[in-house]
């Protein structure tokens, strides 16, 4: 059996197999980069009617990547998804603390799950940033929280978190409270791939 074996030529031909999906959409040209990175990820084009992208949203993320800032995940799934060498190549880092034996402890302590914490624990790093969340509801509402109660101000939100339980309504909140531009999909759909794929095609908009 023959098959495309050259990396270049299987995302080219990726997205050229993606782009009849798209045309029905009143998409921008970054907009259509950010709307096939996800159902690339995915391998899903039914991700196009539920992706919902903030007018600034685009704008803001890569002009806080091309002057370093830095990313903060929820998991681990997400930071390792992220390509670091292209962010190092503007300055900036990803930080995720899930695993951290404090935030761990903080969590059990006060009764909260360790995504929650470790966004608390961000705290005003988040403000100027870009947050990724792709796994835990509870780190969105967090987020959400913090941005009503302590002004924190991120430049980003990717909030795509998946699953059954609050995944959908995190969402559905920060479409419709967000002080900040943000980037979702709504529904119980998303996860740690999606959000680094929407990172990710972020950083592959920028020019040196």
């Amino acid at each position: 059996m023959d098959y495309i074996k050259d990396p270049a030529a299987i995302e080219t031909r990726s997205m050229e197999i993606i782009a009849p999906y798209l045309k029905n959409f009143k998409l921008s040209p970054q907009e259509i980069k950010v709307y096939s990175r996800i159902i690339h990820a995915a391998g899903d084009p039914d991700y196009a009617k539920i992706i919902k992208i903030h007018p600034d949203a685009i704008a803001a993320g890569c002009a806080a990547l091309k002057t370093g800032r830095q990313i903060f995940c929820d998991v681990e799934m997400v930071r390792t998804g992220i390509n670091k060498r292209r962010l190092s190549e503007f300055g900036g880092s990803v930080n995720c603390l899930i695993s951290d034996g404090n935030v761990a402890a903080t969590a059990k302590s006060l009764g909260i799950t360790r995504s929650m914490a470790a966004m608390r624990t961000f705290g005003e790093q988040l403000n100027g940033a870009v947050v990724a969340i792709g796994n835990a509801p509870t780190a969105l509402f967090e987020v959400i929280n913090m941005m009503k109660e302590a002004n924190i101000r991120p430049a980003l939100i990717i909030g795509v978190p998946v699953g059954f339980v609050g995944a959908s309504e995190s969402k559905e909140l920060l479409a419709k409270v967000s002080s900040v531009p943000y980037i979702t999909v709504l529904g119980n759909k998303g996860g740690s791939p999606i959000a680094a794929a929407i990172t990710n095609a972020l950083l592959y908009m920028l020019e040196k």
